[in-house]
């Protein structure tokens, strides 16, 4: 099996073991984008703690989930956006004003598009969740 998107089979996982009010879940394979999209959930209280498994292969994640999570994924096409067009992609993928997160990959790391608009730096849009 070829995995097209591991970043949206990871929040897919979360989002199916939330569903089913499970303490925790594993995710595989492991990769540093994941580590530091979940780094970023962990900030948000999203997830309580995550760590990484070796298993000879990819590795894995075993993360321990909090029930926060209402509704993740992935954002595809991943879209740049401009330091001052962050309102326009919240409209599109958060239900109100404040609430939930949009994770960006920017060039000083990944971060949620507050960070980013406080530090007034664009990037690309990877995921959202609330």
């Amino acid at each position: 099996m070829v995995l097209m998107d591991p970043l949206a089979n990871a929040l897919t996982n979360i989002r199916n073991n939330e569903l089913q009010v499970n303490s925790s879940c594993i995710i595989v394979p492991a990769s540093k984008l994941i580590g530091q999209v979940l780094t970023t959930m962990k900030v948000e209280n999203y997830i309580d703690e995550f760590e990484y498994m070796d298993d000879g292969k990819a590795g894995k994640f075993l993360v321990e989930l909090e029930g926060n999570i209402n509704q993740c994924g992935v954002i595809k096409p991943r879209h740049s956006v401009k330091k001052d067009e962050f309102e326009k992609f919240e409209k599109r993928y958060l239900p109100a004003k404040n609430f939930g997160i949009l994770i960006v990959t920017t060039p000083e790391g990944i971060m949620t598009h507050s960070e980013a608009k406080k530090k007034g730096i664009g990037g690309r849009l990877l995921a959202y969740m609330y």
